[in-house]
């Protein structure tokens, strides 16, 4: 006697990793067309210039808010008045939390404008930024007191107190603090809520999976064909028969 031959082994219909059928391929994303590119950078551009415009607002505030350095002179040196002051830290910490409110609402302004968001829309969220900041950093200085401070000890005369010149120490924090933040603000809110991709399905990637038996039936074959094969090689009964 030997023993039956075990079958092969069968995948099971919804086994994840099954491995697709021969000839089969994925479906490569939807890709932006020459259109969209298109109107994507011009939106980009549109932004960085209104941020670069803004950047004179982030001046004017700056020029506006920020502490005076108090100096005085003696007829041979000009002197600070107060030398325990924080003045000029004070005026850094303005420039720098004005960035960052700038920063959050530009980025709060773009996300509202475009959802899907893209490189280029944050690339000119980050240059807008960039160059508003520096535009705010030359019109902070070049309305502020002016820098040639021996000129001016001479005009306002001995012991009078003046302003010190507007001035960045920490330039680089500074001038980053806008498109650092209007970066960070926008990939959170796309983060949290831009739109999804949907997710893909099996049969639109390895193609229509192959038509499975309904649970519940097996195949082969049916019941009665087996009957039949067992009594046609068996004469009927008849009267002789035990």
């Amino acid at each position: 006697m030997t023993a039956p031959l075990t079958p092969p082994h069968q995948p099971q219909p919804n086994d994840p990793w099954q491995a697709p059928p021969s000839g089969s391929h994925a479906v490569p994303g939807e890709q932006p067309g020459v259109d969209e590119r298109g109107t994507e950078n011009r939106q980009a551009a549109v932004i960085a210039a209104v941020l670069t415009v803004a950047g004179a607002a982030l001046g004017m505030l700056w020029l506006w808010l920020a502490p005076r350095v108090p100096l005085v002179s003696d007829d041979t040196a000009v002197f600070l008045k107060n030398s325990e002051g924080e003045e000029a830290i004070g005026a850094d910490g303005t420039f720098v939390l004005l960035a960052l409110a700038f920063g959050l609402v530009s980025a709060v302004a773009v996300f509202l404008l475009r959802r899907r968001g893209g490189i280029p829309l944050v690339v000119g969220l980050a240059l807008g930024g960039l160059l508003g900041s520096l535009l705010a950093w030359g019109v902070g200085i070049w309305f502020g007191p002016t820098s040639d401070v021996v000129a001016h000890a001479k005009e306002v005369g001995k012991g009078v107190t003046f302003d010190a010149p507007l001035e960045l120490h920490a330039v680089g924090a500074a001038i980053l603090a806008w498109p650092i933040a209007a970066m960070a603000v926008h990939l959170g809110l796309t983060a949290l809520f831009g739109p999804r991709d949907p997710e893909p399905e099996w049969g639109a990637l390895y193609g229509a999976p192959p038509a499975w038996p309904a649970s519940g039936t097996a195949s082969g074959p049916e019941p009665g064909a087996a009957e039949e094969r067992g009594t046609a090689g068996r004469p009927e009964d008849g009267p002789g028969q035990p």
